[in-house]
Order: C-alpha cells, then sequence, then structure tokens
C-alpha cells in the first residue's frame, strides 16, 4: 500500500513538473512576407535585433505584409511608418483594427520605392498600434544596391 501510494506521489509530481514547461499561446513578435513568402520573423528577445530587408531585386508589384502578434490580442490604431535614415517620416500607411489576434497590414513594394531620393535607398520601417504606443522599429529596408545605400 505505501509502495502504491509512493509510486502515485512520484507520477503526480512529475506530471506537475512537466505541465509547468507548457508554453501559453500568445507572445509578441511578428513576420514580414514578400508575396506569401516569409523573408522575416522575430518574436521574444529577438524585437530588439531588427534586420535588413532587401527590395532591390523586388518587382514593384510586389507586396510587403506584416503580421504582428500581441500577446493574442487584436491590434488596434494600426500604423505602419516608413523613415528615411534621419528618422523623418516619409509615409504613414494606417490600418484598420484588427478583428483576430493577427491581421495583415500590407502595401506594394512601389509605394517603397517610390521614397528614394537621390543615393538615399534605406529606410526604416516602423510599427506603432495602441498595445505598442511608443512603436517598434521591425526592420531596415534596403530599396536600392547596396553600394549606393546610405546607411542609417
Amino acid at each position: 500500500m505505501k509502495a502504491q501510494i509512493k509510486k502515485a506521489s512520484v507520477l503526480l509530481m512529475l506530471a506537475i513538473s512537466l505541465f509547468s514547461f507548457s508554453s501559453l499561446p500568445g507572445g509578441e513578435g511578428f513576420e514580414v512576407y514578400l508575396n506569401n513568402k516569409v523573408i522575416m520573423q522575430r518574436f521574444g528577445n529577438q524585437l530588439n535585433n531588427p534586420q535588413t530587408i532587401q527590395l532591390s531585386e523586388a518587382n514593384p508589384n510586389d507586396e510587403l505584409r506584416i503580421k504582428y502578434h500581441h500577446c493574442g490580442q487584436p491590434g488596434k490604431n494600426r500604423i505602419l511608418t516608413i523613415k528615411d535614415s534621419q528618422d523623418k517620416i516619409l509615409k504613414e500607411i494606417r490600418f484598420a483594427d484588427a478583428d483576430k489576434p493577427v491581421s495583415d497590414m500590407a502595401c506594394k513594394v512601389k509605394d517603397i520605392i517610390s521614397l528614394k531620393k537621390g543615393n538615399n535607398n534605406v529606410f526604416k520601417l516602423h510599427y506603432r498600434s495602441s498595445e505598442l504606443p511608443n512603436g517598434r522599429l521591425l526592420a531596415t529596408i534596403l530599396a536600392g544596391s547596396q553600394r549606393n545605400a546610405t546607411q542609417p
């Protein structure tokens, strides 16, 4: 009898230990797509390390889509902002409030390429919403050849 109680206690402790490591749904992060192909994903600690998106080979009619994850909550007052290397706002794109936890925000590559002036081929893509009022730098966008780019 004591052996069975001891065995049951060990199994119970093991089960509790295993369930304590299961992940909960949600989490903050984002994905960037070029024509339905994932070209960047950032979650958790990676959010503070933006990467560069190379658009020099992209077709002007290609579509860039961003999916931002707000810990399982729908995003409200969503805005994508494109800035130049001096952080001057060049374009803001506003999106309707999301009705589900992850909703696309899309723009055409030509809308970004059209912002090029002279040798300034480098842009910064920022995201802001009610859930993230201070915004976040998602990526640097290189819209021309690297040798002609002005770095931020």
